[in-house]
Order: C-alpha cells, then sequence, then structure tokens
C-alpha cells in the first residue's frame, strides 16, 4: 500500500534532491507503507558519511534503528550533513 511522506535535505544534501524540490529543500513522496528509512536513503544515493543526523518529526532516528525503521503515513523524514560550526 502506498502512503505520502515528507523528505527534507539540509546543507550540502539538497544536491541529491529533484530540482524542483530544491527551493524548498523536501520533497513529498509517495512510498510502499513498508519502506525504512536506511531504503530511502539509498534510494536518493545519499552517502553514508554525510548522513549525519536523521529525523523523524523531530525525533532522532540513531544510526542502529534506520534499517528498521519504517516510515508511517503523513511523517516528515529530515537529514543532515556533519555541520562545522564556529
Amino acid at each position: 500500500m502506498l502512503m505520502k511522506i515528507t523528505f527534507k535535505l539540509f546543507a550540502t544534501l539538497q544536491d541529491y534532491l529533484p530540482a524542483e524540490a530544491k527551493k524548498t529543500n523536501a520533497v513529498g513522496l509517495e512510498v510502499a507503507d513498508t519502506t525504512t528509512v536506511a531504503q530511502l536513503i539509498e534510494r536518493f544515493s545519499l552517502p553514508q558519511k554525510l548522513v549525519h543526523l536523521v529525523l523523524i518529526d523531530g525525533a532522532f532516528v540513531p544510526p542502529a534503528e534506520r534499517a528498521a525503521r519504517t516510515l508511517r503515513e503523513g511523517e516528515t523524514l529530515a537529514i543532515w550533513p556533519p555541520v562545522a560550526g564556529g
């Protein structure tokens, strides 16, 4: 069964979004209700070393849980690369 989610990429990861999504850094997707966080990361060919902070509706998803955590209807998956501050 298909469901709708929002997929957001920030900073340098925005380059992996379709061109029309780069202005808002978000894209609405229809995905199977069995889709995991790791599968979506793979689908967009995101380099693992750049997948640093992963949140679903603002809640952190640790690396060890990303392969098993399935997405649910209406959720927002947001991913940030490592960010250097100063």
